[in-house]
């Protein structure tokens, strides 16, 4: 029997213990402050055995190799190339001192920089990168994987397909959320297990961050969704600083009391993290031995995702709205924006369709000769930062979807497999891969079917190829193929009767497009909403429609138009005219001023046309000074207040700032020559020595230079010395300090200490993923919780 099967078996029996913290447990054993934890260990493997060692005696059933941080961007920061060498040693280490009857995990950790669409890192660069890591853990013969500590989904996903491009091992994959029960990437819990769950996560959850009491919270809120097993791994408490260290309060009894507690609501792997040790670990096993398993749901859901949120078809009490409005079918300016690589249409279509009430977005940027692929990855990049909705992925192409589906950080819908021979298979083969849910169209080639009989049998006939694949009714939504009744007069009637038929006797989601039935007759949208009513109280799951029109209500001259009665369409084109009574009231679209345009722009983040509109409004006489200081800043403290509200996450407040700078670049040449542009404050940043991550501190300098700073941005892994002497040669107003590590927030001080012995005059504020008021209070430096926070708190401490 191989690992996979051993631990599948383990899992029916018992909850499966982890094991506990490594790095706080090398540091017990001697490990400096600054220095890479998988570099000690190799050097110091007796400290490293013991750890293993002493978890696998305390009861641990699988112990992680010290692999976490051994990839190519954190080794490679301080020039340590052999990264194939170190995994394989550590992971034969962890094998040496597992012995026989505990399993090994090749261990990996996030890579300390976002990953495309959310930073500037190549997505499969990103895949390659943790690929270099698996081939090495896969040589020492590691039993399973599991990729840990991830804050965004994206690199989650990353991590997860470079093992299941390489291995079918049992992959565990955990993520990290803050308090506010996301991650720091405003990925929610659901939305995160729904994605990588069906991606071919073996087995989903939660690390690191908090401790037990919020983690709870979290799962309680995935089981009920969940098709894998669930594994936690919380904190021993959250730490607080002792002299230069950070220690965990929480003591092994509680942490055991807790381990009962999880078993009870649904988790079946469970260890601990930051400042947990053999005797907390010792402590869960002897809490978790009588505790039988509850398994996770046989029956899978219907469920979407984008990177922030999950939309489970089964919970919807109304008829899904998936917005068609980004398609440039019938749309000349449309499709001449696409043909210049220019997103502004896709950021204001999707926007206008989420505030009218869409809950999916289809996109297509379909354009002839114009490279429909690079256009596809364009859009998913632009809609996954300003958007929560999933995305249904609408392409004729096989290689466009391919694409699509790869770098898309959720679980997306295909739009559509139909019945032809030269995609069936592939199509079905690229959902499987990525976890999509996918539309089946009724189509069989070309050939549009003549009855429902034969609509019935290509729909049975795709799903028959699809369950060869593994795929189950709840993977799938059935097209029910609307026609226009303008040429086919049964066309809606033939709809109907197929969701009757999906909905009593096929049991299976159906979805039509919705304004296809009144192509070539007046007055679209009556007919329309009539039809989607009409679906409705039947049993349809989701329309592709136009958010915009929707009403509820039914026409009773389109509904008989609908159900071909005789003499139906005349009448209704009667009533069309005038001379009988309509139902629609139509508003006409306010006509945005210029100023109004630019804070939409910064507000949606839309920094494809920023700039035109500022010259637009400059040509009218507007003070440039007073575009600044009027619009674009006042715009970007709404942006701020959207994200406190936790109405606007990462990505956003990222895009929003981004338009700004780029509406900036045009006015600050004007403001110059008025000579009126003002003595910029200077703000240095640096993430503290031993620390590589710098994606808050970069946030932070995006945020700080639109309000008006001057930004001297000396890196990551900076040393107090070198930061001193910066701060000598500069003279900054404001020295600003980052770390996202427990074991390197301690540098803080000694850089604050340094610059108070050498006298240098300057505020210090400082912020991070472990840094906490008391903690900043503790050196005497103001504390900024985020980048909108870091502003606020700049302009007070200029002020003061």
């Amino acid at each position: 029997m191989n690992a996979r099967k051993k631990i599948n078996c383990l899992l029916t029996k018992r909850v499966v213990l982890l094991d506990g913290a490594m790095g706080t447990e090398l540091h017990k054993l001697g490990m400096p402050e600054g220095i890479l934890p998988e570099i000690w260990a190799l050097e110091n493997s007796r400290a490293l055995k013991q750890i293993h060692r002493q978890y696998r005696e305390a009861g641990s059933d699988i112990i992680y190799a010290a692999t976490f941080g051994a990839n190519r961007i954190k080794l490679g920061n301080q020039r340590i190339k052999n990264v194939k060498q170190i995994n394989k040693d550590l992971c034969l280490l962890a094998k040496e001192a597992a012995g026989k009857n505990c399993f090994v995990a090749g261990d990996i950790g996030p890579l300390g920089v976002f990953i495309e669409p959310f930073g500037g890192l190549d997505f499969d660069e990103a895949v390659d990168i943790f690929k270099e890591q698996v081939r090495a853990q896969i040589s020492a013969g590691v039993d399973l994987f599991v990729v840990e500590t991830m804050m965004d989904i994206q690199e989650a996903r990353a991590a997860l397909i470079a093992v299941r491009e390489l291995c079918d091992k049992f992959t565990i994959v955990t993520m990290t959320f803050e308090k506010s029960g996301r991650t720091l990437n405003g990925t929610s819990p659901q939305a995160a297990l729904v994605t990588l769950q069906s991606l071919g996560a073996d087995c989903v959850g939660a690390n690191c961050s908090t401790g037990p009491a919020d983690m709870l919270k979290i799962v309680a809120g995935l089981k009920p969704y969940a098709n894998v097993p669930l594994a936690v791994k919380p904190n021993a408490g959250m730490p607080k600083l002792i002299g230069s260290r950070a220690h965990f309060s929480m003591q092994p009894q509680n942490f055991g009391l807790f381990a009962e507690k999880f078993a009870r609501f649904g988790v079946n792997m469970f260890g601990g993290c930051c400042g947990t040790t053999p005797e907390h670990i010792r402590q869960a096993q002897r809490k978790l031995a009588g505790e039988k398993p509850i398994m996770p749901r046989s029956k899978r859901l219907s469920v979407l995702s984008s990177a922030r949120s999950a939309l489970i078809l089964e919970k919807q009490k109304d008829v899904l709205i998936v917005g068609e409005g980004i398609n440039p079918t019938g749309k000349p300016a449309f499709q001449q924006e696409l043909k210049k690589g220019k997103m502004a249409s896709v950021v204001r279509l999707a926007n206008e369709q989420k505030q009218n009430g869409a809950n999916l977005l289809d996109v297509n940027v379909s354009v002839p000769q114009v490279d429909e692929e690079k256009l596809m990855m364009e859009a998913i990049s632009v809609l996954s930062k300003i958007t929560d909705l999933p995305l249904v992925i609408d392409s004729p192409s096989v290689k466009v979807i391919e694409r699509a589906l790869r770098f898309y950080p959720g679980r997306a819908l295909i739009n559509s497999i139909s019945e032809d021979p030269t995609k069936l298979k592939p199509l079905l083969n690229l959902a499987k891969k990525y976890g999509a849910m996918f539309i089946i169209l009724p189509v069989a080639g070309r050939a549009i079917p003549k009855n429902i009989a034969e609509r019935k049998n290509i729909i049975k006939k795709i799903f028959n190829e699809a369950k060869k694949s593994g795929f189950c009714k709840e993977d799938f939504i059935v097209d029910c193929l609307v026609l226009t009744v303008s040429s086919r007069p049964q066309a809606a009637q033939d709809v109907l009767r197929t969701i009757s038929w999906c909905k009593k006797s096929f049991k299976a989601n159906t979805i039509i497009g919705l304004s296809n039935v009144s192509f070539g007759l007046p007055k679209r949208d009556i007919i329309n909403t009539t039809f989607l009513n009409m679906a409705r109280k039947i049993g349809l799951t989701a329309a592709i429609a136009n958010p915009l029109q929707k009403r509820n209500f039914i026409n009773a001259k389109a509904k008989e138009l609908l159900l071909n009665r005789k003499g139906a369409i005349s009448g209704f084109i009667l009533q069309s005219s005038g001379k009988a009574d309509g139902h629609m009231q139509y508003r006409a679209n306010k006509k945005l001023s210029a100023e109004e345009e630019i804070e939409g722009a910064v507000i949606e983040g839309n920094r494809q046309d920023i700039a035109g509109i500022i010259r637009r409004i400059l040509k009218t006489g507007k003070n440039p000074l007073s575009v600044m200081q009027d619009i674009l800043i006042p715009s970007i403290i709404k942006v701020g207040i959207l994200f406190e509200k936790k109405e606007y996450f990462l990505p956003q407040l990222i895009a929003s700032a981004e338009a700004m700078k780029q509406g900036t670049k045009v006015l600050l040449p004007f403001i110059k020559k008025q000579g009126k542009e003002k003595k910029k404050a200077i703000v240095m940043l640096a993430t503290v020595e031993g620390d590589i991550h710098d994606i808050g501190k970069n946030i932070v300098s995006l945020l700080l230079e639109n309000h008006g700073f001057k930004i001297i941005d000396l890196g990551k892994d900076v040393s107090a010395q070198d930061l001193v002497n910066a701060i000598r040669v500069h003279k900054p107003d404001i020295v600003g300090l980052s770390a996202l590590m427990t074991t390197t927030m301690v540098n803080m001080r000694k850089v604050i200490e340094l610059a108070n012995r050498e006298n240098l005059k300057c505020e210090f504020m400082v912020g991070g993923a472990v840094v906490t008021r008391l903690f900043a209070d503790s050196i005497d430096a103001a504390y900024a919780k985020d980048g909108v926070s870091a502003v606020r708190l700049a302009q007070s401490l200029l002020e003061k």
